[in-house]
């Protein structure tokens, strides 16, 4: 009878002492997910340059190729510049035109200005004169086209505008460009962030500042940082606007409210030897509040 009781009494104490773990745990892991600045939801970003070209032609040459690194200067690719220089050498034979012009009207006008009133109206002079700078006008109107069709050479030569890697070429020789066209990308070097989307009750727990740990999805690095600033504002997807300019609000409201995701921005201070980031990574980030206060 007493091998009995003790028996029930042990399974009691077993089952209570599971239960009673259990217990602890959820609430230990709720504490941790509600007071402690974490999420599972970052990404790493980096600073695009997309790089199009100042004149519009062929493409004459592809000089790089996908995922290469590239320093400022380098050459990208090569617009066909056979017509610039074209170009350029009508625009030279235009200004070499309009010089001689103007050295003829200049002497014309010095030498009606050395003449006495009897040889030479006062009308004459100020006609001379007028000519003379009307002539040096068209000419430096000349010398500027000049100098932007060498502009327009030069840049035919589309070249890297920073230190970094070409990502997702696409273009090809042969394919045509306009100015101001974006034809290529570029990740800059040294660009790298990550973006920490909090949820908003989380907020409270974060200050500018504070180190920051970032765990890279499937691998075993670490990346140190700090928060660098917080997003002000998202997108509020039930307050748009109707066509006149009235709020259009969504008439449906559900019991269950999803917590907003607000991203926080974080500078990267180390980035473990032998680790390659790429712009588009996700990662669990984790903040420590500075201990000396904010």
């Amino acid at each position: 009878m007493n091998k009995n009781k003790f028996s029930k009494l042990l399974r009691f104490v077993i089952t209570f002492s599971v239960v009673s773990l259990a217990v602890f745990l959820g609430i230990l892991l709720w504490d941790n997910y509600m007071n402690s600045a974490w999420t599972r939801d970052g990404r790493v970003r980096a600073d695009v340059v997309m790089v199009a070209p100042d004149v519009g032609g062929l493409v004459s040459r592809v000089a790089v190729i996908d995922n290469q690194f590239v320093r400022k200067g380098d050459l990208l690719y090569q617009i066909d510049d056979v017509r610039f220089h074209h170009a350029l050498t009508a625009a030279e034979a235009i200004a070499q035109t309009r010089k001689a012009e103007y050295e003829m009207k200049k002497h014309q006008s010095a030498r009606r200005s050395a003449a006495d009133n009897e040889t030479v109206s006062a009308e004459n002079r100020d006609d001379a004169l007028y000519d003379a700078e009307v002539a040096r006008a068209k000419y430096e109107e000349a010398i500027a086209l000049v100098e932007t069709e060498k502009l327009n050479v030069e840049r035919s030569a589309v070249r890297a505008p920073c230190d970094g890697w070409v990502s997702n070429l696409l273009l090809r020789k042969g394919d045509y460009v306009q100015a101001g066209e974006k034809r290529m990308a570029m990740i800059t070097q040294g660009s790298f962030w990550v973006y920490g989307y909090f949820e908003e009750h989380k907020l409270s727990l974060i200050h500018v500042g504070d180190k920051a740990e970032m765990k890279m999805l499937g691998t075993k690095f670490v990346v140190k940082g700090h928060v660098e600033s917080i997003a002000r504002g998202i997108s509020d997807r039930d307050n748009t606007t109707d066509g006149r300019l009235l709020a259009n609000v969504n008439p449906i409201f559900t019991w269950v409210r999803l917590a907003q995701r607000i991203p926080v921005r974080i500078h990267i201070d180390k980035i473990p030897n032998g680790m390659e980031l790429s712009a588009g990574m996700t990662c669990s980030v984790s903040i420590f509040p500075n201990k000396s206060g904010h």
